[in-house]
């Protein structure tokens, strides 16, 4: 299969119309978010929602997010909608929020893995809107990077994991939050985060003016949404968290000779200069992926008290070093 790059930066009318023509022809296109970006297939077509797992390499028990332009595309195919979610959406969509919520049986059920539930977002970026709208139905949308790998960033990150397994690539640029969707679960009497990302709980509790607690790993073994079951986000070196410099200088010394980086928010000392990199939820995917082209062996993160307070960060984080 050839991989079509189009061009959505310079000639956006054009590479959203082919976008939308591949798609309703059954094909899978990874397109940008704010997030990250999203390998994108019809939703009501089951063989092209097929074609998003084989791609991937994604295992059938992780369920996938619907995208949609509007609300009522959430109509379309979700049922018993809360009012929660009208007021959640009210606030944050379009935006980096995804709302499960009672899927309709014309949903193919490889979209939720079987789960009569389904998660829904709209996301906060004009190129993805236009694309979702201009293919006549919600699109689902996991990450456009092979399983397991860091999500990707750019349409070239896509490029990379996905050339000749997909049908085309929308170039828009660099995601603008760079980590995935908060996703929550307002169908229980206590609504649940089972993902942070850069909406926070603090920030839904404002609007739902209720508690909301954070989904703690182990809980369930049945993965209601994406991230939930597997190792997730990973760069092939091993990735390894410390809580201090000293620390990090124990490690070192173990094995002089390897090729690392070490990720930090803060100051590092002067003769580790060399090796240091910024650490944030905007620039964590792409370290990941530069520690993979650069052949590096060890990834060492010092996880300081500011690291540590960012949830969603220290979530991809561990996600990441989870089983090395």
């Amino acid at each position: 299969m050839t991989t079509e790059l189009l061009d959505a930066l310079n000639s956006p009318d054009s590479a959203i119309i082919r976008a939308a023509e591949l798609l309703r022809s059954g094909e899978v296109v990874g397109f940008p978010t704010e997030t990250v970006y999203g390998l994108g297939a019809c939703i009501f077509n089951e063989t092209a929602v097929r074609k998003i797992y084989e791609a991937k390499g994604r295992p059938q028990d992780n369920p996938l997010i619907a995208h949609i332009a509007s609300i009522e595309d959430a109509k379309r195919i979700a049922v018993n909608i809360p009012d929660e979610f009208y007021r959640l959406a009210d606030a944050f969509f379009p935006g980096a929020l995804t709302v499960i919520l009672r899927k309709r049986k014309q949903v193919p059920s490889i979209v939720s893995a079987g789960l009569d539930t389904i998660a829904v977002r709209m996301p906060a970026h004009e190129i993805a809107l236009r694309i979702i709208a201009e293919a006549g139905e919600p699109l689902v949308a996991p990450s456009a990077n092979r399983s397991g790998k860091p999500s990707p960033t750019s349409a070239q990150h896509v490029f990379d994991d996905l050339n000749g397994r997909i049908a085309a690539i929308v170039d828009g640029g660099k995601c603008r939050v760079g980590i995935e969707s908060t996703i929550i679960d307002i169908l229980g009497d206590i609504p649940v985060i089972v993902r942070p990302g850069s909406i926070t709980g603090e920030n839904i509790e404002q609007i739902l003016g209720k508690k909301v607690i954070i989904h703690s790993a182990g809980e369930s073994p049945v993965p209601i949404a994406p991230g939930m079951k597997y190792r997730h986000y990973a760069p092939q070196a091993i990735v390894k968290l410390k809580k201090s410099w000293e620390e990090i200088s124990e490690e070192i010394d173990k094995n002089p000779n390897y090729k690392r980086m070490i990720l930090t928010t803060e100051e590092a000392p002067a003769k580790l200069k060399d090796i240091v990199f910024s650490l944030s939820t905007e620039t964590i995917y792409a370290e990941f992926r530069r520690a993979d082209a650069e052949s590096f062996q060890e990834i060492l993160i010092l996880c300081s008290d500011t690291v540590q307070t960012n949830t969603a960060l220290m979530n991809r984080i561990a996600k990441a070093a989870s089983g090395t």
